[in-house]
């Protein structure tokens, strides 16, 4: 569902009681604290963030939490998937308890995917579960990470195998901080954007293909279209299938399986996750085509979209068995078998778990 006012649309995620609101517009992010209040959050909070963005958007945070009567307690984590591990979680976890954290006081998490997925988990596991707020600042976590409350830590084998399903209370989507995010950043955040509309809606892909320049650009409205649709896909998708059991919410990992292996065998650090997605996408579509799932005019949309992006879909790819191994340890494996969400047609997806080796050699190879 969702309601439109002159300067925020927002979209709710429909989950019953625990249903929640994602705000979406420009310059919002001074309005926190009083839609925090408004929804019931009071006392204090634990403000979650890294270096660059506390830096930019820390101080308006901490003030418009306060000015609802929220006074904010800041916890700056260092940047980087590495920040996703045992010693940053234990960290926090001290912090909340040296502060006196109530069950009640919500943790709030300013930043992109890394921050919201530690500070998610460690809301998650304090007390058993206090009260999330997602203040995502990249266009990945914009569209993706922040709505549908999975939070988790990587594991040396795997990205996020430690985690839990812990809905947010709200996320407060600022589209005025895309304006200072990296070009890379932004870049990267468009191979989940390109995922949603690979998966769900072939007029959403099409929109993509035209105005492609002018997401990359921010333009205003065409930004704002973007970041709505994604929200609201997940959010149709999350209310069906909350907990990824089998339904559509599966679709999502599109380009995951590849694109998790290949994060997990360059250690985090040489590619991006929306980066790692995109490339995983592009094997996607390869694989679907070598099984005669996928016809070669959308097979060639999908690569030519990923390139004009800036994706990196033409980096080779690791060695393949260790590839194999890499994706057997996904923590979407079920029943000894790796599963693969491949696209047949544009807008339209499924979920395979019985891959001809061959096939997936060709494609890693």
């Amino acid at each position: 569902m969702m309601e439109t006012d002159e300067r925020v649309e927002t979209v709710t995620v429909a989950l019953g009681e625990r249903s929640y609101p994602i705000w979406i517009g420009q310059g919002i992010l001074p309005t926190l604290g009083a839609r925090l209040r408004a929804l019931g959050l009071t006392g204090r909070a634990a403000l979650i963030s890294v270096p660059p963005v506390f830096d930019l958007y820390g101080e308006m945070a901490v003030a418009s939490l306060a000015g609802a009567g929220l006074a904010a307690h800041p916890t700056i984590v260092p940047d980087g998937e590495a920040s996703k591990c045992v010693e940053q979680l234990s960290g926090l976890w001290d912090r909340f308890v040296a502060e006196r954290l109530e069950r009640t006081d919500p943790v709030v998490a300013l930043g992109g995917g890394v921050v919201g997925d530690l500070a998610g988990f460690a809301a998650a596991t304090y007390k058993r579960g206090v009260p999330f707020v997602q203040c995502p600042t990249t266009l990945l976590a914009q569209v993706d990470s922040s709505v549908g409350g999975k939070v988790a830590i990587d594991h040396p084998l795997g990205k996020n195998l430690i985690g839990a399903f812990h809905q947010p209370a709200a996320v407060c989507v600022d589209l005025a901080t895309l304006g200072t995010l990296p070009r890379r950043e932004l870049v990267a955040g468009l191979g989940e954007v390109i995922r949603t509309g690979l998966a769900f809606d072939a007029d959403f892909f099409a929109f993509l293909e035209r105005d492609l320049e002018r997401l990359l650009a921010l333009e205003s409205d065409t930004l704002r279209r973007a970041v709505a649709t994604c929200c609201r896909i997940k959010a149709e998708v999350v209310a069906e299938d909350e907990r990824e059991s089998g339904g559509r919410r599966s679709l999502l990992n599109l380009g995951h399986t590849f694109g998790h292996a290949l994060e997990t065998l360059t250690g985090y650090t040489r590619y991006r996750h929306g980066e790692a997605v995109g490339w995983g996408i592009a094997r996607a579509a390869r694989l679907a085509r070598a099984m005669g799932l996928l016809g070669e005019p959308d097979a060639a949309r999908q690569e030519a979209l990923l390139r004009r992006a800036g994706l990196p879909v033409d980096d080779p790819s690791p060695d393949a068995d260790a590839m194999v191994a890499a994706m057997a340890h996904d923590k979407k494996s079920a029943g000894g078998k790796v599963r693969f969400v491949l696209t047949e047609k544009i807008g339209s997806a499924n979920l395979y778990d019985d891959i001809p080796w061959d096939s997936l050699k060709g494609v890693l190879h």
